[in-house]
């Protein structure tokens, strides 16, 4: 039974919805950050990097940044850029991309359920990544960037969707990379207890993306228990900030691969090896790239020519083990280039599907000696990974379009 409750949101004022929405914050490097807030003031990205406004010479986790940070939402909040809502509701927040929708759920879910696996994991997280979010959450005291759930599709709740969004949005606005965005309040007490209702008979519900800002948010709630023995349960900081999804609206890209070299092996004694577990073919002449359209088939970029590989063999029954990522990292990646583990070893990068195809291309052509590209990770496969409480390798899925932050703010 999962526990999806209606908050009191901190949002931006009326018509300052565009200015405000800002990509997340780890999609940046600190220069891309910087360069992003110049000449707005007011895009969230200067509250969720707030080093962008201090010199250069301070520190990413200075704590002089996570003041800054806590200060300017403070002070935006005074001046109206934000408001708050004084009654719990929920909030629907619909994306579109190339004409593709995904209409979300804004909620807080339960802490609670996430340590209890009601809320599904699919990845491990790093403690260095959370320790930053961890600060930002705790010296805010304030969620401000949502986890993107994601549930089995529920016919109640579909309906409920399409009727709030006969209403006319609180916000609409087409972002710069051309993904439009609305937002819609639900205030009805009838319809948000049958929202209620549906969620608590769902058994499960899964993280898509987001798993190191949920870690954070639940460690920061762990650490305000500590800190106040009494606690209830009811308390804000018991909950966090959600978008949730029904699955068969969700789109999954390709996340690939690139890796600096050959380990040592010349090009022709590398397509030796690979073709022991590969059949191996010239996509058409070879100038032509490769779009996996089917689970099993890779696409490789290699001295300039794309080639298709397929697996050779049985294919496995386990839920991970018969995931493409891990089908090329145990194959291929480590066993013949040596990669063993690919979070920690730094002759292999990712590169998200958003970015296409011609990116694998270019960074062979600069810092890199071959590409692979990949069939998607399916939300199934997604799934039967959580329900079989294992983990996928790193860097298996990429979900488009991203979330906004700064339109939804919790505190805590």
């Amino acid at each position: 039974m999962a526990y999806i409750k209606p908050f009191c949101s901190i949002r931006p004022g009326k018509g300052l919805e565009a200015k405000v929405a800002a990509l997340p914050y780890d999609v940046y490097n600190r220069q891309e950050a910087k360069e992003a807030v110049k000449g707005n003031p007011l895009s969230f990205l200067n509250i969720d990097r707030a080093e962008t406004g201090l010199a250069d010479e301070v520190d990413t986790y200075d704590p002089k940044v996570y003041e800054r940070a806590q200060q300017l939402l403070a002070s935006q909040i005074t001046d109206g850029t934000y408001i708050q809502d004084e009654k719990p509701c929920y909030y629907l927040y619909e994306l579109t991309m190339q004409g593709r929708r995904q209409t979300g759920i804004v909620a807080c879910a339960s802490v609670d359920d996430y340590l209890s696996g009601v809320i599904m994991k699919h990845e491990n997280t790093r403690a260095e990544k959370e320790a930053d979010r961890i600060r930002h959450v705790d010296t805010l005291s304030a969620q401000t960037g949502p986890i993107f759930l994601a549930y089995r599709t529920d016919d109640t709740l579909e309906q409920i969707k399409q009727a709030e969004k006969q209403n006319t949005p609180y916000a609409d606005f087409t972002s710069e990379d051309g993904v439009r965005h609305r937002m819609w309040q639900i205030t009805d007490i009838d319809r948000i207890s049958q929202i209620q209702k549906c969620f608590q008979e769902m058994q499960k519900i899964y993280i898509a993306d987001g798993h190191h800002r949920c870690a954070s948010a639940v460690k920061v709630s762990l650490k305000r228990r500590a800190e106040n023995p009494g606690y209830t349960g009811k308390e804000e900081f018991n909950y966090f900030l959600s978008v949730l999804f029904a699955e068969s609206e969700l789109h999954i890209m390709d996340y690939n691969r690139v890796v600096k070299d050959l380990n040592g092996l010349s090009t022709e004694a590398f397509l030796e090896k690979v073709r022991e577990k590969f059949t191996v073919h010239l996509n058409g002449d070879g100038t032509k790239a490769v779009h996996c359209d089917k689970k099993g088939m890779f696409g490789m970029y290699l001295e300039n020519q794309w080639y298709v590989l397929e697996q050779i063999g049985q294919k496995s029954e386990d839920p991970v083990e018969a995931l493409d990522v891990s089908v090329l990292q145990n194959e291929l990646l480590a066993p013949i280039l040596n990669i063993r583990d690919p979070k920690t070893d730094n002759r292999i990068d990712f590169v998200g599907g958003i970015r296409g195809l011609a990116e694998l291309e270019r960074r062979c052509h600069t810092d890199c000696k071959v590409a692979f590209c990949l069939y998607p990770t399916s939300m199934d496969e997604l799934f039967a990974v959580a329900d079989a409480d294992r983990l996928m390798p790193p860097k298996s899925t990429w979900f488009e379009p991203k979330l906004r932050s700064g339109l939804f703010i919790h505190k805590i």
